[in-house]
């Protein structure tokens, strides 16, 4: 009796991991996980009362979501992201981003297809597509983490079904440039491959960064997947709503995929989401500012400790991927932090990157004391272990 060799060959996710050596060590102060500091707005806690009014809430709902909420997206696409849904395309509502990504590879993908991730990659995707059965094909991306639009092109293979893009840029913290990823939705439509396109920190940009979403090139629907999530945006975590925008031609496939170990996304959550969306974009905009204070302290504290981590420019979600100028490797510096100075981070190797130590650091979960505190322990830990 054993497990499947393709669920052997998949890494133990990260957060879990780091999770239980913050439970071992009371105290720790994390910056590790990626999460909000704020819960959603009051009007998705009333709407969850109102529906309990209904027993008919309690019924299944449709695979792709609930009316309201498909109507609070499709306006949100139009108006915020150039993406007018036609009947070339459909909205799938997921319990999550992560979801709609599984739904996604599941749904184009054949057993030994290739899959191009950019490395450093966001590992639930590096995992999907394992426990999919097909291969990721890993593409640096440069010292700043920015696209390689010409190594993509050239990583490009008959096996291969897709390439995956996602910014803001979950673990690097970067914003694509708008040119690179019209380079790269370019490359796919020659190819006639499929570009998926992950925008779950689409509001999260800072000083000048722009967002840009490929699915509003023109004529860009029929091989285009894009992939949002109200987990940062609206504080909403752990209510697991997220939705995708594909191709008409694959809806028959994703609602199999869906029914099968869904039915349909958390009805209660749906109808707390379509009351989050209907207050509108600025209720996460107003909740930036302290995101951005948080971002400050922890990035004047990197900066004092120069001579030994090296911070690449990050102007989009809430993390920076430091490298760290030690032989130390990633998870044995992640663990000695935690243990000797309560203070937790996310090494590199759950991002695929190997070749040195890079930690990456989580601020969105922050106010501006625990910013400085945690910030604090980081930099003093770090001297402490690598100046010994």
């Amino acid at each position: 009796m054993r497990e499947s060799r393709r669920m052997q060959a998949i890494q133990p996710p990260i957060i879990p991991v780091v999770g239980e050596m913050i439970r071992a060590n009371p105290g720790t102060v994390s910056l590790g996980q990626g999460v909000a500091y704020y819960g959603p707005p009051q009007e998705a806690l009333d709407a969850y009362q109102n529906f309990l009014a209904d027993p008919q809430n309690h019924k299944y709902k449709l695979v792709q979501g609930i009316d309201p909420l498909l109507q609070q997206i499709t306006r949100k696409l139009r108006t915020e992201n150039q993406i007018d849904v036609t009947n070339d395309q459909q909205i799938i509502v997921t319990a999550g981003g992560n979801m709609a990504f599984m739904n996604a590879i599941l749904a184009i993908t054949d057993l030994g297809d290739e899959v191009i991730l950019q490395l450093p990659y966001y590992f639930n995707h590096e995992m999907a597509i394992g426990i999919a059965g097909c291969n990721p094909v890993c593409v640096p991306t440069d010292a700043d983490y920015q696209l390689q639009t010409d190594a993509i092109r050239a990583a490009i293979t008959d096996r291969t079904r897709a390439v995956v893009t996602v910014s803001p840029n979950n673990p690097a913290g970067v914003v694509y440039a708008e040119s690179d990823l019209r380079r790269v939705n370019a490359m796919c439509r020659d190819a006639g491959i499929y570009h998926i396109h992950d925008e779950a920190y689409e509001y999260f940009t800072f000083d000048a960064a722009t967002h840009f979403s490929p699915g509003s090139i023109e004529n860009a629907q029929p091989y285009t997947i894009s992939l949002y999530s109200l987990s940062k945006a609206y504080g909403f975590a752990s209510w697991r709503i997220g939705w995708m925008v594909a191709p008409d031609h694959l809806y028959t496939a994703v609602k199999k995929i869906q029914d099968t170990y869904l039915i349909c996304p958390p009805v209660v959550s749906q109808h707390a989401a379509a009351a989050a969306m209907n207050v509108g974009a600025d209720y996460c905009r107003e909740k930036l500012a302290v995101t951005t204070a948080a971002r400050h302290i922890v990035l004047d504290r990197l900066h004092a400790i120069d001579d030994l981590v090296t911070v690449p420019r990050s102007d989009g979600a809430f993390y920076f991927l430091l490298k760290v100028q030690t032989d130390i490797d990633a998870l044995t510096l992640t663990e000695r932090l935690i243990r000797e100075h309560h203070v937790a981070v996310i090494p590199s190797t759950a991002f695929g990157v190997t070749d040195g130590c890079y930690l990456r650091v989580a601020y969105g979960a922050l106010s501006e004391q625990d910013a400085a505190e945690a910030s604090r322990r980081l930099s003093r830990g770090l001297r402490q272990i690598l100046t010994a």
